[in-house]
């Protein structure tokens, strides 16, 4: 089973409400009435920082929302539908500020020469840094043409009101509709000060459970994807591609291939390709072709990695640090000083990496399945040389990214020989091909060293994380002497310190941070010989940490027991995009063959105020089911540079058999601002099966994935 984002679903053509070319989007946004405000925060939330010298937000509100004679409303946005859900989501804050019903909003996304700036779609950002712009965006549309209204209607502006898009007052004659207003032009007004936003208390669209707007097109087939894009004369290319990371090409012979009918070969510099009208024709002509490598100078494996990681790791960076460690550790009655690792771990996603690359009229137009179309914008026109103007990146629907869709070799590839070819050229990932190039989640290395006295309280708490990065990394504990460091992550490394590219993957490091740390405060609630809920109750004193443990708790039906109790259950406790995620599994591990099979699943987070219930339900259980392949099965094989890894006849995913039953529950928090939906309740998978294992046998896995070898050594 390949991943798809549990929640996947949008409108007609490439899977959008609208599509618009760019004289459409010129004509309606050329002439007319405009809003220029500056973007403040919303609900108290600053919107996250940008990296220093990347493009912001425009302030032209235009940019974002349209308003046609018909009284139809068009939101712009910058961000992808993936599978999260956000192309439902986001219309819903833009009904909900300028007082529309939800099916009178389309949407349009993700294309360059449409949309406005966007860094990309990840880091459950969509929601919680993009929502508040697009709320304002909206809420500033609406005062300005209350006020435009005001005085077509000859009345003071605070005596009307808005229902459904129409402005009216107390006299029923009184009354204009948004599109009467606009005349589907721009609106040119400025607004003095800043537009009330919409009460949480007072949303009728928001909080609400909508239906996904792509759910019909994807299970129909419907729904359009970078691979079914075909412009007129286009061909499949074929790449030859090295066999191992760190091998070079030497040379090629392709005269075999030059003799297959309708075959082109197209080589410049290291990139040699076969260009046919036909896939499987192209596939044949690269398999004729014959090429020289130079082997790869790795000498890595999945074994001998987590060595080579703690020798190679750049200096320490402290993430967090109070008090004094002697001093706490001159407190512990009892201490643990354990070592956990992780692996390196696929993306796996249903849809290959995939594009569709045109040139014409000087303008290169790439359709591509990516998290990040303005940076790859960017990355196109620089491979090209061209003017950042004459480039277009549109993304349809992507099949699921997780991360690693964040890069965009194969749009590059396509766009190179695109302009080589002179005609239109699809690139589509072999599976093979997405398994050797993907950017993989890292390999970790992470060391803890804790103490409690003899009332079971943790007296201090040394962490250090190698590979895993920050995120995640310091804990919410209630310590006093205590210190987090760590050393390289999925960004930022130093040549050679992994052994090939690697990049974010849903929560990037959480998963690892929470795997050691939530196995580390097991392990000392064993020692103390407390129950582990009991345990970490008494060690926290964030009110909504201590808020999700317990309704988590409450919700499973936990039975306070010290572990292992052979009851087969486990818990965990996690914060991610600014959500608190309490998670707890039950397991049955077959002793003799080392299997586990995760039988129930409870989590609880709280999240902030929430746009859309059913989507972020979704999210959690596509978020619960994707952990079950990191903790049990998905770990990458590779030696000397080489994938070992191609399809899934050896990378094992979660199949329907193996899913557990799951029971979610999201807290009500309407005072919060909303925050991230799409990773938090993945980070708690690990630490909550390697728990319940614990529980059930009393053997404490310390890597993941928890394979059955692994479990029955641990067993041994």
């Amino acid at each position: 089973m390949t991943r798809y984002n549990s929640d996947m679903v949008v409108p007609e053509g490439w899977g959008f409400a609208r599509t618009m070319d760019r004289r459409e989007f010129l004509k309606l946004t050329g002439t007319g009435l405009l809003v220029m405000v500056a973007i403040e925060p919303i609900l108290g939330q600053e919107p996250a920082r940008l990296p220093t010298g990347r493009q912001g937000y425009p302030t032209d509100l235009n940019a974002y929302v349209h308003i046609g004679a018909d009284g139809r409303v068009t939101t712009f946005v910058g961000k992808v539908e993936l599978g999260q859900g956000t192309m439902t989501s986001l219309p819903q804050l833009v009904a909900e500020e300028l007082d529309v019903k939800l099916d009178a909003v389309d949407v349009v996304m993700g294309d360059t020469d449409v949309c406005p700036w966007d860094m990309g779609t990840f880091g459950s950002l969509s929601i919680r840094q993009f929502g508040p712009i697009l709320r304002a965006a909206a809420a500033e549309a609406k005062a300005v043409l209350i006020q435009l209204a005001a005085e077509r209607l000859k009345v003071p502006a605070a005596s009307l009101h808005v229902e459904a898009g129409v402005v009216s007052g107390t006299d029923p004659s009184a009354r204009v509709t948004y599109g009467q207003l606009t005349e589907g032009k721009r609106i040119e007004r400025r607004l003095e000060g800043k537009a009330a936003l919409e009460a949480v208390s007072a949303f009728t669209i928001v909080g609400r459970s909508a239906p996904r707007r792509d759910a019909l097109d994807k299970v129909t087939g419907r729904a359009k994807f970078a691979g079914d894009i075909v412009p007129p004369g286009a061909l499949h290319a074929r790449i030859v591609r090295v066999p191992a990371h760190g091998a070079t090409l030497v040379d090629a012979d392709t005269s075999a291939a030059e003799a297959v009918p309708g075959a082109r070969v197209v080589k410049n510099g290291t990139l040699v390709a076969v260009l046919h009208e036909r896939r499987d024709e192209a596939d044949r002509a690269l398999g004729l072709i014959k090429a020289r490598f130079t082997p790869s100078p790795s000498t890595l494996d999945d074994e001998n990695i987590f060595a080579h990681l703690e020798k190679t790791a750049p200096a320490p960076e402290t993430v967090a640090e109070a008090g004094v460690l002697a001093e706490g550790e001159g407190l512990a009655d009892e201490r643990v000083e354990e070592t956990y690792l992780d692996s390196y771990v696929a993306h796996a996603p249903m849809e290959t990496h995939s594009a569709v690359a045109h040139f014409e009229n000087g303008r290169m137009t790439v359709w591509a399945s990516t998290q990040t179309p303005f940076p790859l914008k960017s990355q196109v026109a620089q491979a090209l040389d061209l003017a950042p103007d004459k480039v277009r990146v549109i993304t349809p629907y992507v099949g699921g990214g997780f991360g690693g869709k964040s890069a965009g070799q194969q749009a590059i590839e396509a766009a190179r020989l695109a302009m080589l070819a002179g005609r239109p050229v699809r690139v589509v990932w072999s599976r093979e091909e997405e398994f050797f190039f993907d950017t993989f989640h890292p390999a970790a290395v992470v060391k803890i060293a804790a103490g409690i006295d003899g009332a079971g309280k943790i007296t201090f708490w040394d962490y250090q994380g190698i590979g895993a990065g920050e995120r995640g990394a310091a804990h919410f504990y209630n310590i006093a002497d205590h210190r987090t460091r760590v050393q390289g992550g999925w960004s930022g490394n130093p040549p050679g310190f992994h052994p090939f590219a690697v990049g974010p993957w849903r929560a990037p490091g959480s998963n690892t941070n929470a795997f050691a740390r939530e196995s580390a405060v097991d392990q000392l609630a064993a020692k103390a010989r407390l129950d582990p809920v009991a345990f970490r109750r008494q060690n926290l004193s964030d009110p909504r940490m201590v808020r999700v443990l317990e309704a988590a708790a409450k919700r499973f039906g936990w039975t306070p027991k010290a572990a292992p109790s052979g009851r087969g259950v486990g818990v965990a406790l996690g914060i991610d995009a600014g959500t608190y995620v309490a998670t707890i599994a039950e397991v049955r591990v077959d002793k003799a063959t080392g299997r586990v099979r995760v039988a129930r699943v409870v989590c609880s987070q709280d999240m902030g105020v929430l746009v859309n219930p059913e989507g972020a339900r979704q999210q959690m259980e596509g978020c619960i089911t994707m952990g079950l392949g990191y903790a049990l099965t998905e770990g990458v094989r590779f030696k000397n540079g080489a994938v070992l890894d191609r399809n899934f006849d050896t990378y094992e995913l979660p199949t329907f058999s193996t899913v557990p039953a799951i029971d979610t529950e999201i807290l009500p928090s309407p005072d919060l601002p909303a925050q991230g939906g799409g990773e938090p309740a993945i980070i708690t998978m690990g630490a909550a099966i390697a728990n319940a294992i614990f529980d059930a046998t009393g053997a404490r896995v310390r890597r993941m994935p928890m394979t059955p070898e692994r479990v029955k050594a641990a067993l041994a």
